[in-house]
């Protein structure tokens, strides 16, 4: 049991992908969204990398991956919100920020389409509020702004390529459209260091968001509980490992100073879209609890059917490759859940 709660607290991360292992020692490097799945794993990631790191904290770091694994006492906290211009000025200048990774967002559709304020003000405003920070900030030589396949909006024709036009209609995905067409106008109109990534959804151990479907199916699982499909179970995903993501972001970074990079969007994903169904059912089957049913309640609206990405430009422009196969990452996450779950 010790050797699994060390495992749980302070997990070993090494990545597959062959980074620079240099590029980031002493590097002073802001995480906007810190606390967040792919906030806490890349925050790890970067200290591990010998990092500087400043993350943003909107409210308590709580029962937070970041706080459990130890890295959230490596790093400096700057508490507030990212909306906050004076703020986010004075962070990058205090700290001499070089590199910034935006990740803080309201990220949940269905909030979004309940009260679609606050989306449209942490999704849109946080984002030139971020880029305006930083055009007055000489010291930041890289930016890279979380966009999401989401923002493509409905087409007919798919996958997603990076010129697929972004035409979000609901609130969240039209949220996504706008910051990443924002954060795209400071790289052609100010010449910043800005790179745009749009990732599947993403899925490893640490979320705690039980509404996602990845972490709540896992939960009900484990316990034995029939897990929810609030669709009809016909949406295809796209779902990528939350490793491969970081390798990405890092990729991406290290990248920057390349006229093939900067100014640009690059896609994330494992190009193998499956059904909200099959995602459950690989989730049931991997947990060993094959006699468990889902329950359909067919009661989604104002949600896309179909989104897929194609991630070839950044494995060409990138050299990125994933590592995990649907099957293996969720393989992991399943062993990461069910050794979370043994200690509640």
């Amino acid at each position: 049991m010790e050797s699994l709660v060390s495992s749980l607290l302070f997990p070993t991360f090494t990545l597959e992908h062959p980074l620079n292992d240099d590029f980031w020692q002493d590097k002073h490097v802001f995480v906007t969204g810190c606390s967040g799945l792919l906030g806490s794993w890349l925050t790890a990631e970067l200290v591990t990398r010998g990092a500087r790191v400043v993350g943003l904290v909107r409210d308590r770091l709580g029962d937070t991956h970041l706080a459990r694994t130890g890295a959230s006492k490596q790093i400096d906290v700057v508490r507030g919100n990212v909306t906050d211009y004076e703020l986010m000025e004075r962070t990058m200048a205090d700290y001499e920020i070089d590199t910034v990774f935006h990740l803080a967002a309201q990220t949940q559709v269905g909030t979004a389409n309940r009260v679609p304020m606050p989306t449209f003000e942490t999704n849109i405003k946080g984002t030139w509020i971020i880029l305006e920070a930083a055009r007055r900030n000489p010291s930041v030589q890289r930016l890279v702004m979380a966009s999401s396949d989401k923002a493509y909006g409905t087409h007919d024709s798919l996958p997603y390529r990076e010129d697929t036009p972004l035409q979000g209609q609901h609130p969240y995905d039209v949220s996504k459209s706008c910051a990443d067409l924002i954060s795209r106008t400071y790289a052609h109109t100010y010449g910043l260091p800005v790179t745009v990534t749009r990732c599947a959804n993403l899925y490893g151990g640490g979320d705690l968001n039980w509404n996602r479907i990845v972490p709540g199916t896992i939960r009900s699982v484990l316990r034995g509980e029939q897990p929810i499909i609030r669709s009809d179970g016909t949406m295809r995903r796209d779902y990528i490992f939350i490793k491969d993501v970081v390798g990405g972001y890092l990729r991406v970074a290290e990248a920057m100073h390349r006229p093939d990079v900067a100014g640009q969007a690059f896609n994330f994903g494992i190009d193998n879209p499956v059904s909200v169904l099959e995602m459950v059912q690989a989730i049931i089957q991997l947990s060993g609890k094959a006699a468990i049913k889902p329950i359909i309640l067919d009661e989604v609206q104002n949600e896309i059917q179909n989104q897929f990405l194609c991630s070839e430009k950044a494995r060409q422009v990138l050299g990125w490759e994933t590592v995990y196969d649907l099957e293996a990452g969720l393989r992991e996450t399943v062993d990461w859940y069910r050794g979370f779950l043994a200690l509640e």
